[in-house]
């Protein structure tokens, strides 16, 4: 449940798409700003898709309001000094709405077609960490003012911290994964924490963890910023409609490799009338403080009326 002194946040919906053409991601923007959706996310994957923060410069040029968000750039794939640059450069360019998602790196097929080395989760979470560290320095850094950083991966002296990101004091910075060492960093870190349902459901090894446990591990590490993080998932699995369909649940059921009761209870799941879908979301954000979705973008038509019922309450 979420703590008794701290209100809940406002319900935010993002969308997620993946394309290579310039006419469809534009017209993703334009259509998600028009219905009120509060971001546009690109992912960060060596597939048939565009570089994700020159698409959201791209998607800034045509609309207005519209937030910018990265879910999630992997850290191995860039230098923290550049990241930290070509981020503030989207804020700029922007005017003020990136939101930059950070994670450790987690498809192994993204480095094997580059020849990136996929080293252990406790070092690709220790770069993270240092790697966010010196994005926020970067950011926060007083005008005409260098930044230094000796970490034990990466090492900075004299970088030059322009430009200045338009947000103050910074953009905010998400931060995702599904164990309890990313869940922990992101806590500490990061104004919106994404906490990731892929778990692996292997039939010889034990349950992965439920998702009231990754909250939990999430409040513990956060102690008194609790209240002040977003809580955020993709949900994977929508279908509004009054007669939902049986068929669908038993897809991702297979899918997932979950049972269709499973596939229903998770919080990556809405599914049914519009009423139905708003008491969900209402009563996972009492139970888990969920206030962040992201959805496909191939929802976003039967989702309008969801978003208008939330935003008109």
């Amino acid at each position: 449940m979420t703590d008794s002194t701290s209100r809940p946040h406002p319900f935010r919906f993002g969308v997620n798409s993946v394309t290579t053409s310039l006419w469809e991601w534009q017209e993703i923007a334009r259509k998600a700003e028009a219905v009120g959706f509060d971001t546009l996310i690109a992912q960060d994957h060596f597939g048939k898709q565009f570089a994700p923060l020159p698409a959201l410069v791209a998607a800034g040029a045509v609309t207005v309001r519209l937030r910018l968000a990265t879910l999630v750039l992997d850290n191995d794939f860039r230098h923290p000094a550049a990241l930290a640059k070509e981020a503030a450069t989207v804020d700029v360019l922007t005017s003020g709405r990136l939101e930059l998602g950070l994670g450790a790196g987690w498809l192994p097929a993204d480095y094997a077609k580059t020849g990136l080395a996929f080293d252990p989760p406790d070092q690709r979470v220790e770069r993270l960490s240092e790697a966010v560290q010196i994005c926020k320095a970067f950011f926060t850094a007083e005008a005409e003012t260098a930044i230094s950083f000796t970490g034990k991966h990466y090492r900075i002296e004299n970088l030059d911290a322009s430009p200045r990101p338009t947000q103050k004091p910074r953009p905010p910075i998400m931060i995702g994964g599904r164990q309890r060492r990313m869940l922990s960093l992101a806590a500490r870190e990061a104004d919106i924490v994404g906490i990731s349902l892929l778990d692996r459901r292997l039939p010889d090894q034990p349950a992965p963890p439920t998702f009231a446990q990754k909250v939990e591990w999430v409040r513990q590490a956060a102690g008194g910023r609790f209240g002040d993080l977003q809580i955020h998932v993709n949900a994977s699995v929508v279908d509004v409609s009054d007669t939902p369909s049986d068929q669908y649940i038993e897809q991702m059921a297979e899918r997932t490799g979950q049972s269709p009761g499973q596939v229903l209870e998770s919080p990556g799941t809405l599914v049914g009338s519009v009423d139905a879908i708003v008491e969900q979301l209402h009563a996972r954000r009492e139970r888990y403080a969920i206030s962040y979705y992201v959805i496909h973008a191939r929802f976003m038509d039967a989702f309008a009326p969801v978003l208008a019922r939330i935003h008109g309450s």
